[in-house]
């Protein structure tokens, strides 16, 4: 008695003649046949994949790329796959979304020989999918203001805390992580307002000594080859009419504190002559990101410049906690960079998305737009593929792959050092990049956790 697949055996001709893709593999998943609407689907004839094994066609989601615990095809230890959507690699290069069912092939004794699967390409429903989802979003709420980009809930509540802010001359305090844009939404408020037509100032506390913090600030006396006295204006008198802007102000010393404070009650700075002071009119917008409180309650911070600054408190999301915006960011980032040059690129394709989209981005938009600008200069066709993307980030989001976007619990960390270990070879340095700690973080939560090297 035969062994071959039963359905290859009789009536051939209605297989090569099936409107979906059909093949056939064996129970170690070579391939043991390809029909017609399978070729014009995938591009790859039959003799191309004969003789193969299924995760040939390079699938990050099926077809042999996925296996269970136990390194078994889903296949063969569920029975059957029923409507699963998976994403391949055309023999042309270009992502193709397919809706994939398979079934188990027995012999006349019932022992399985293999399994039949049957694809359909839902490429241009998969897109046009995503092309509603945007639209959705679209209705639902503002896309951007000004530069910022965001159409998610809690962009909506930044935009209207914008609104309300921008004409007003309180002072504003913004919170948020390193690379969440509190720079973009300071220059926003100041560029949508009425100030917009004064200078917008900005000063790097991180960046200055206290010193030279101050001279920044309320400027310093000038003695020319003459003899002449002048004193040069500091930011504050720099930015009168306009909007100065304090990067990371908790790194403002304590007695500079004192003089800013001072200054923030009176408005006014010495003139030249320094007998005298004048008004000054300036919009203070300050940031962190840090937690100000903390620094109060253990005394480097002055609560009363804290009352001050914080008029108008804007906590900027985290990207990860508004990963929706993901797509319009990086539609944004490609049409930045497309004007700059002459690349052809013009999207970035679902799949690539859809990676991206699982990732948390600890370095927020930053990151993000950091990595679309990698793979930009990359991509030598029309469409940002997942090979455009850096090396770094693809084995993070392998190191993710079994978190998800709530708090993880002490077992899914294990998991995470674990992976990141053996894909660094047990190199503490580099497996503490992949996760986004330092290296002593690494050796506190290995040793806390337990992890084996």
């Amino acid at each position: 008695m035969t062994n071959k697949p039963l359905l290859t055996s009789s009536h051939p001709e209605i297989i090569e003649n099936m409107v979906d893709g059909l093949f056939t593999v064996d129970t170690n998943r070579v391939i043991t046949s390809w029909n017609k609407a399978a070729e014009d689907i995938l591009g790859f004839k039959s003799d191309e994949v004969l003789g193969k094994k299924c995760d040939f066609f390079n699938s990050p989601t099926c077809m042999g790329a996925i296996m269970n615990n136990n390194g078994v095809c889903p296949l063969f230890s569920e029975k059957k796959i029923v409507r699963k959507r998976c994403v391949v690699t055309a023999k042309n290069g270009k992502d193709k979304y397919l809706l994939k069912n398979a079934q188990l092939l027995k012999d006349n004794q019932g022992k399985v020989i293999g399994g039949v699967e049957s694809i359909v390409d839902i490429t241009e429903l998969i897109e046009r999918e995503r092309e509603i989802d945007l639209l959705k979003l679209e209705i639902k709420g503002r896309r951007s203001f000004y530069q910022i980009i965001g159409n998610h809930n809690t962009m909506q509540n930044i935009y209207s805390l914008i609104d309300l802010a921008k004409d007003s001359d309180a002072s504003i305090l913004i919170h948020g992580e390193t690379g969440t844009g509190k720079e973009l939404v300071a220059r926003t408020i100041h560029y949508t307002g009425h100030r917009k037509d004064n200078l917008f100032v900005k000063v790097d506390c991180t960046a200055l000594t206290e010193t030279l913090l101050d001279t920044v600030l309320f400027g310093h006396v000038v003695s020319s080859a003459d003899g002449t006295i002048s004193k040069k204006k500091g930011k504050l008198e720099e930015a009168d009419g306009g909007t100065i802007f304090f990067n990371e102000i908790t790194d403002i010393t304590l007695s500079l504190q004192v003089k800013l404070l001072k200054f923030l009650e009176a408005k006014e700075l010495e003139t030249e002559s320094e007998k005298a002071s004048r008004k000054i009119d300036v919009r203070i917008i300050a940031a962190t990101k840090k937690d100000i409180q903390k620094f109060i309650n253990e005394g480097s911070f002055l609560e009363e410049l804290f009352n001050r600054i914080n008029e108008i408190p804007i906590t900027i999301p985290r990207l990860r906690d508004r990963k929706t915006d993901i797509p319009f960011l990086v539609d944004h980032f490609i049409k930045r960079l497309r004007s700059q040059g002459e690349k052809p690129v013009v999207k970035c394709d679902q799949h690539t998305i859809d990676q991206l989209m699982k990732y948390n981005w600890r370095g927020n938009i930053r990151e993000l737009e950091n990595t679309i600008e990698y793979a930009f200069l990359t991509c030598r066709t029309d469409t940002i593929r997942f090979h455009n993307i850096p090396q770094q980030l693809k084995q993070r989001l392998m190191v993710e792959g079994i978190t998800t976007d709530k708090k993880r619990n002490t077992n899914d960390e294990r998991v995470r050092i674990a992976n990141a270990l053996k894909m660094t070879q047990g190199n503490k340095t580099k497996a503490a990049v992949l996760l986004g700690y330092s290296r002593i973080t690494l050796w506190k939560n290995i040793k806390k956790l337990g992890v084996g090297v």
